[in-house]
Protein backbone atom coordinates (compact mmCIF):
# COMPACT_ATOMS: atom_id res chain seq x y z
CA UNK A 1 0.00 0.00 0.00
CA UNK A 2 1.22 3.45 -0.87
CA UNK A 3 2.07 5.98 1.88
CA UNK A 4 -1.00 7.98 0.91
CA UNK A 5 -3.20 4.90 1.24
CA UNK A 6 -1.78 4.07 4.66
CA UNK A 7 -2.46 7.63 5.80
CA UNK A 8 -6.07 7.50 4.60
CA UNK A 9 -6.65 4.15 6.34
CA UNK A 10 -5.15 5.40 9.63
CA UNK A 11 -7.17 8.61 9.48
CA UNK A 12 -10.38 6.67 8.83
CA UNK A 13 -9.75 4.42 11.86
CA UNK A 14 -9.13 7.43 14.11
CA UNK A 15 -12.35 9.13 12.97
CA UNK A 16 -14.40 5.95 13.50
CA UNK A 17 -12.87 5.50 16.94
CA UNK A 18 -13.70 9.05 17.96
CA UNK A 19 -17.29 8.71 16.78
CA UNK A 20 -17.65 5.48 18.70
CA UNK A 21 -16.36 7.12 21.88
CA UNK A 22 -18.79 10.02 21.50
CA UNK A 23 -21.69 7.67 20.82
CA UNK A 24 -20.73 5.47 23.81
CA UNK A 25 -20.17 8.30 26.28
CA UNK A 26 -23.22 10.40 25.47
CA UNK A 27 -25.84 8.04 27.06
CA UNK A 28 -23.68 7.77 30.19
CA UNK A 29 -23.59 11.53 30.66
CA UNK A 30 -27.32 11.79 29.96
CA UNK A 31 -28.14 8.98 32.40
CA UNK A 32 -26.02 10.57 35.12
CA UNK A 33 -27.71 13.94 34.58
CA UNK A 34 -31.16 12.33 34.67
CA UNK A 35 -30.29 10.52 37.91
CA UNK A 36 -29.05 13.74 39.49
CA UNK A 37 -32.20 15.60 38.46
CA UNK A 38 -34.38 12.82 39.86
CA UNK A 39 -32.51 12.94 43.17
CA UNK A 40 -32.86 16.72 43.32
CA UNK A 41 -36.60 16.49 42.64
CA UNK A 42 -37.01 13.80 45.33
CA UNK A 43 -35.02 15.87 47.82
CA UNK A 44 -37.15 18.92 47.09
CA UNK A 45 -40.37 16.96 47.56
CA UNK A 46 -39.18 15.43 50.84
CA UNK A 47 -37.84 18.60 52.45
CA UNK A 48 -39.23 20.15 55.60
CA UNK A 49 -40.54 23.66 54.95
CA UNK A 50 -40.83 26.38 57.57
CA UNK A 51 -44.46 27.32 58.29
CA UNK A 52 -43.66 30.18 60.70
CA UNK A 53 -41.61 33.18 59.58
CA UNK A 54 -40.55 34.11 63.12
CA UNK A 55 -41.99 37.61 62.81
CA UNK A 56 -45.72 37.44 62.03
CA UNK A 57 -48.69 35.10 62.08
CA UNK A 58 -49.02 35.27 58.31
CA UNK A 59 -50.38 31.93 57.13
CA UNK A 60 -52.14 31.26 60.44
CA UNK A 61 -55.60 32.11 61.74
CA UNK A 62 -57.20 31.90 65.18
CA UNK A 63 -60.40 30.03 65.93
CA UNK A 64 -63.07 30.30 67.10
CA UNK A 65 -63.62 33.84 65.76
CA UNK A 66 -62.75 36.59 68.22
CA UNK A 67 -59.75 34.81 69.76
CA UNK A 68 -57.02 36.54 67.71
CA UNK A 69 -55.65 38.32 70.78
CA UNK A 70 -54.77 34.96 72.32
CA UNK A 71 -51.92 34.51 69.84
CA UNK A 72 -48.92 36.78 69.35
CA UNK A 73 -45.36 36.67 68.04
CA UNK A 74 -42.89 37.67 70.77
CA UNK A 75 -39.11 37.50 70.36
CA UNK A 76 -39.37 35.16 67.39
CA UNK A 77 -41.78 32.65 68.93
CA UNK A 78 -45.54 32.07 68.77
CA UNK A 79 -46.95 32.84 72.20
CA UNK A 80 -50.40 31.55 73.10
CA UNK A 81 -52.26 32.81 76.16
CA UNK A 82 -55.38 30.97 77.22
CA UNK A 83 -58.56 33.01 77.47
CA UNK A 84 -62.02 32.15 78.73
CA UNK A 85 -62.68 29.59 76.00
CA UNK A 86 -60.58 26.88 74.43
CA UNK A 87 -58.82 28.21 71.35
CA UNK A 88 -56.80 27.09 68.36
CA UNK A 89 -54.34 28.56 65.90
CA UNK A 90 -54.93 26.94 62.51
CA UNK A 91 -52.25 26.66 59.84
CA UNK A 92 -53.91 28.26 56.82
CA UNK A 93 -51.21 27.43 54.30
CA UNK A 94 -52.76 24.00 53.74
CA UNK A 95 -56.04 23.03 55.41
CA UNK A 96 -56.33 19.61 53.79
CA UNK A 97 -53.36 17.62 55.06
CA UNK A 98 -53.29 13.82 55.22
CA UNK A 99 -49.86 12.18 55.62
CA UNK A 100 -47.21 14.47 57.04
CA UNK A 101 -44.31 15.04 59.41
CA UNK A 102 -44.13 18.04 61.72
CA UNK A 103 -41.16 19.24 63.76
CA UNK A 104 -41.14 22.10 66.27
CA UNK A 105 -40.06 23.17 69.75
CA UNK A 106 -42.39 24.09 72.61
CA UNK A 107 -42.04 25.61 76.06
CA UNK A 108 -44.33 26.13 79.06
CA UNK A 109 -43.09 29.03 81.23
CA UNK A 110 -45.43 27.75 83.92
CA UNK A 111 -48.31 25.26 84.08
CA UNK A 112 -50.39 24.60 81.00
CA UNK A 113 -52.14 22.13 78.71
CA UNK A 114 -51.70 22.38 74.96
CA UNK A 115 -50.82 20.29 71.95
CA UNK A 116 -51.18 19.87 68.21
CA UNK A 117 -54.27 18.64 66.43
CA UNK A 118 -53.90 16.95 63.05
CA UNK A 119 -56.48 16.04 60.40
CA UNK A 120 -58.85 18.42 62.18
CA UNK A 121 -62.31 19.01 60.70
CA UNK A 122 -65.37 20.89 62.01
CA UNK A 123 -67.26 18.55 64.34
CA UNK A 124 -70.62 17.65 62.74
CA UNK A 125 -71.96 16.52 66.15
CA UNK A 126 -71.34 20.05 67.56
CA UNK A 127 -69.97 18.49 70.77
CA UNK A 128 -66.57 20.02 69.99
CA UNK A 129 -65.37 22.80 67.74
CA UNK A 130 -63.28 20.24 65.82
CA UNK A 131 -62.71 16.54 65.49
CA UNK A 132 -59.05 15.57 65.32
CA UNK A 133 -56.22 13.34 66.41
CA UNK A 134 -54.45 15.35 69.10
CA UNK A 135 -50.83 15.10 70.24
CA UNK A 136 -51.03 16.27 73.86
CA UNK A 137 -48.42 18.51 75.49
CA UNK A 138 -48.30 19.97 78.98
CA UNK A 139 -45.99 21.13 81.72
CA UNK A 140 -43.78 18.59 83.45
CA UNK A 141 -45.86 17.04 86.23
CA UNK A 142 -49.25 17.25 84.51
CA UNK A 143 -49.25 13.47 84.08
CA UNK A 144 -48.79 10.88 81.36
CA UNK A 145 -52.44 11.16 80.31
CA UNK A 146 -51.55 14.58 78.86
CA UNK A 147 -47.82 15.14 78.37
CA UNK A 148 -46.74 12.91 75.50
CA UNK A 149 -50.14 11.28 74.94
CA UNK A 150 -52.38 10.91 71.90
CA UNK A 151 -55.94 12.08 72.46
CA UNK A 152 -58.94 11.27 70.28
CA UNK A 153 -61.21 14.27 69.76
CA UNK A 154 -63.66 12.10 67.90
CA UNK A 155 -67.28 12.28 69.14
CA UNK A 156 -69.27 9.39 67.74
CA UNK A 157 -66.51 6.83 68.11
CA UNK A 158 -64.56 5.42 71.06
CA UNK A 159 -61.94 7.81 72.43
CA UNK A 160 -59.37 5.20 73.41
CA UNK A 161 -56.58 5.63 75.90
CA UNK A 162 -53.13 6.29 74.44
CA UNK A 163 -51.08 7.77 77.30
CA UNK A 164 -47.36 8.48 77.32
CA UNK A 165 -45.61 5.10 77.15
CA UNK A 166 -48.54 3.42 75.37
CA UNK A 167 -48.50 1.68 72.00
CA UNK A 168 -52.15 1.41 71.00
CA UNK A 169 -53.60 -0.77 68.24
CA UNK A 170 -57.29 -0.36 67.39
CA UNK A 171 -58.71 -3.30 65.45
CA UNK A 172 -61.43 -3.28 62.80
CA UNK A 173 -64.10 -3.78 65.50
CA UNK A 174 -62.88 -0.77 67.52
CA UNK A 175 -61.30 -2.95 70.19
CA UNK A 176 -58.07 -1.67 71.72
CA UNK A 177 -54.81 -3.44 72.56
CA UNK A 178 -52.21 -1.49 74.53
CA UNK A 179 -48.61 -2.56 75.05
CA UNK A 180 -45.79 -0.63 76.75
CA UNK A 181 -43.15 1.17 74.72
CA UNK A 182 -39.66 -0.02 75.61
CA UNK A 183 -37.12 2.76 76.26
CA UNK A 184 -39.76 5.41 75.64
CA UNK A 185 -40.04 8.98 76.90
CA UNK A 186 -39.60 9.48 80.65
CA UNK A 187 -40.13 12.51 82.89
CA UNK A 188 -36.37 12.87 83.13
CA UNK A 189 -36.21 13.45 79.34
CA UNK A 190 -38.35 16.61 79.61
CA UNK A 191 -36.77 20.04 80.18
CA UNK A 192 -38.88 21.83 82.77
CA UNK A 193 -39.66 25.40 81.73
CA UNK A 194 -37.27 25.11 78.77
CA UNK A 195 -37.51 24.19 75.11
CA UNK A 196 -38.42 20.64 74.12
CA UNK A 197 -38.32 19.24 70.58
CA UNK A 198 -41.29 17.42 69.05
CA UNK A 199 -41.55 15.24 65.96
CA UNK A 200 -44.99 14.04 64.81
CA UNK A 201 -45.40 11.50 62.01
CA UNK A 202 -48.75 10.59 60.45
CA UNK A 203 -48.75 7.99 57.67
CA UNK A 204 -52.12 6.57 56.66
CA UNK A 205 -53.33 4.78 59.82
CA UNK A 206 -50.09 4.97 61.83
CA UNK A 207 -49.23 7.87 64.15
CA UNK A 208 -46.03 8.56 66.12
CA UNK A 209 -45.22 11.22 68.71
CA UNK A 210 -41.58 11.85 69.64
CA UNK A 211 -40.34 14.32 72.26
CA UNK A 212 -36.62 15.06 72.57
CA UNK A 213 -35.82 12.09 70.36
CA UNK A 214 -37.75 9.54 72.44
CA UNK A 215 -41.01 7.82 71.46
CA UNK A 216 -43.73 9.24 73.69
CA UNK A 217 -46.76 7.36 72.32
CA UNK A 218 -47.91 5.60 69.19
CA UNK A 219 -51.15 4.30 67.73
CA UNK A 220 -52.37 2.36 64.70
CA UNK A 221 -56.03 2.10 63.78
CA UNK A 222 -57.60 -0.55 61.57
CA UNK A 223 -61.12 0.82 61.62
CA UNK A 224 -62.97 1.00 58.30
CA UNK A 225 -61.79 4.05 56.37
CA UNK A 226 -65.16 5.76 56.64
CA UNK A 227 -64.70 5.89 60.42
CA UNK A 228 -61.21 7.39 60.35
CA UNK A 229 -60.07 10.97 60.03
CA UNK A 230 -58.39 10.99 56.63
CA UNK A 231 -57.24 14.59 56.19
CA UNK A 232 -57.82 18.06 57.55
CA UNK A 233 -56.23 21.01 59.36
CA UNK A 234 -53.15 21.37 61.51
CA UNK A 235 -53.79 23.29 64.75
CA UNK A 236 -51.98 24.55 67.84
CA UNK A 237 -54.17 24.42 70.96
CA UNK A 238 -54.84 26.52 74.05
CA UNK A 239 -56.68 24.32 76.53
CA UNK A 240 -56.77 26.15 79.87
CA UNK A 241 -57.70 29.73 80.85
CA UNK A 242 -54.70 31.88 81.73
CA UNK A 243 -52.10 29.37 80.57
CA UNK A 244 -49.09 30.31 78.42
CA UNK A 245 -47.38 28.14 75.80
CA UNK A 246 -44.73 29.01 73.24
CA UNK A 247 -43.84 27.43 69.88
CA UNK A 248 -40.93 27.97 67.50
CA UNK A 249 -39.10 26.39 64.55
CA UNK A 250 -42.27 24.91 63.06
CA UNK A 251 -41.39 22.85 60.00
CA UNK A 252 -43.74 20.72 57.92
CA UNK A 253 -43.18 17.95 55.41
CA UNK A 254 -46.20 16.88 53.34
CA UNK A 255 -46.10 13.17 52.52
CA UNK A 256 -49.46 13.03 50.72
Amino acid sequence: MSPAGKFCLTFTKVVIGCLAMVTWQRPIRTQAADTQRARQEQTTQNTFESIFDGKTLNGWKASPPGTDDAWQVVDGVIKGTGGKIRGYLNYAGNEDIADMELKFSYRFPRQGNSGVSIRAIPDPTKKRHFQSYHADLGHLGIGKQVLGAWDFHTPGRTEHRCFRGDRLVIDANDQARITPIKDGLQDTDIHRGKWNKVHIIARDNHFMLYINGKVASEFTEHLPKNRRLKRGMLQLQLHDPGMVVEFKNLRLKILD
